[in-house]
């Protein structure tokens, strides 16, 4: 009965210590949403380790024991490579540079 009573206090007290929090700087922010689109990124390469394995395995089954035949392409998705890492800033500003090109101007009939 102590032990939870005492559990209980301490994850009150544990929440209302998270609630008074102040928000985090905009800094901080940013260092968090780089810290995401480098695990996302991480998550995409492994994703593409791991597709390009499936095929090799797939390939040397079918080789080795002559069983079946292999799935078509078309039934699975190709494996894209998700490329090197890039930060946000640098991803965002070359989409973006194209769009900033003045319009040419209408011709004149």
């Amino acid at each position: 009965m102590k032990k939870t009573l005492l559990l209980i206090a301490a994850l009150t007290s544990g929440a209302a210590a998270l609630a008074k929090l102040p928000p985090l700087s905009e800094e901080a922010q940013a260092k968090a949403a780089e810290a995401a689109a480098k695990t996302a990124h991480g998550n995409k390469v492994a994703d593409f380790q791991l597709c390009k394995s499936r095929e090799k395995v797939a390939a040397h089954y079918y080789k080795t024991t002559g069983k079946g035949k292999p799935a078509a392409k078309e039934a699975t998705p190709a494996c894209a490579d998700p490329g090197p890492y890039k930060p946000p800033e640098q991803a965002a500003a070359p989409a973006a540079a194209p769009a900033a090109a003045p319009a040419k101007p209408a011709a004149k009939g």
